[in-house]
C-alpha cells in the first residue's frame, strides 16, 4: 500500500488536498476547507524535506511536530524559504485542529486565510524546489 515516496509524490498529493480545498470553502465548510489546507501544506512541507535529502523513505517524520519543527530548522532556518512559511504551516496546523479535535467552527474567514496561505505554502516549495 506504500510506495516510494519523493518530493514529486508527495507534492502531486499537496496539489489534490488543494483542489480540494477550494471545493470545501466553496461549499461552506470551513472545518473541511482547514483539514484539507493543512494537508496540502504537510505534504508540501514532505516534498521539501525530501528535495533537501533531510527526510527519506528510510528516515521518514513520523509526527505531525516533528515535521512542523524539520521543516523550520532546515528549510526556513537554513533560509531556503522565508519565516513566513514556517509561521503559516503551524498556524494552519491550529486551526485543523479545532476543526479536527473540538466541537468549536472554524470561522470562515478564518478558513478563507488558512486556504490562501495553503496555495502559497505550496506554490513557494513547488518554485524553490522545482517541482
Amino acid at each position: 500500500m506504500t510506495g516510494p515516496h519523493s518530493p514529486k509524490t508527495h507534492i502531486s498529493k499537496a496539489d489534490r488536498a488543494l483542489a480540494t480545498t477550494r471545493l470545501t470553502l466553496q461549499a461552506h465548510d470551513a472545518d473541511g476547507a482547514c483539514d484539507r489546507a493543512y494537508y496540502a501544506m504537510f505534504n508540501a512541507a514532505h516534498a521539501a524535506l525530501f528535495a533537501l535529502g533531510v527526510e527519506s523513505n528510510t528516515r521518514p517524520i513520523k509526527t505531525h511536530s516533528g515535521l512542523i519543527a524539520k521543516f523550520s530548522q532546515d528549510v526556513v532556518v537554513a533560509g531556503h524559504l522565508p519565516a513566513d512559511c514556517g509561521r503559516d504551516l503551524a498556524n494552519v496546523q491550529k486551526y485543523r485542529q479545532v476543526a479536527d479535535y473540538t466541537a468549536e467552527s472554524v470561522d470562515a474567514a478564518d478558513a478563507a486565510w488558512a486556504v490562501e496561505r495553503a496555495e502559497a505554502f505550496v506554490d513557494a516549495v513547488k518554485k524553490k524546489f522545482g517541482l
